[in-house]
């Protein structure tokens, strides 16, 4: 299914755009936020290739395979997401902090 494609390759240049801002910043709540955004947009390559493989080759271990995709991008997804809401408050106050500095 192209539409997957494209959306695979959109979630590899979100994680590889986000862990170059991760390598970049220098603030360390920032960084956490960063990698927990980075985290997300692997799982969600991770799950989107998963699928794409049941849609593209139809045998028992393509499913079992697939599905160890689908199952790990999702736990990355939901991972990356509680660190996300976790770290998010945390950079903000050390982004106000280096503001009034």
């Amino acid at each position: 299914m192209p539409i997957l494609v494209i959306f695979i390759v959109i979630a590899l240049a979100f994680y590889v755009f986000y862990k170059i801002k991760y390598v970049r910043s220098g603030r360390p709540m920032e960084k956490k936020w960063i990698s927990a955004k980075s985290s997300v947009a692997l799982g969600l390559f991770v799950a989107l290739f998963g699928l794409n493989q049941l849609f593209l080759y139809q045998t028992t271990l393509t499913y079992i395979v697939g599905s160890v995709f689908m199952i790990l991008g999702a736990l990355n997804i939901i991972g990356g997401y509680k660190s996300y809401k976790f770290h998010l408050p945390f950079a903000i106050k050390e982004a106000e902090e280096l503001r009034k500095a």
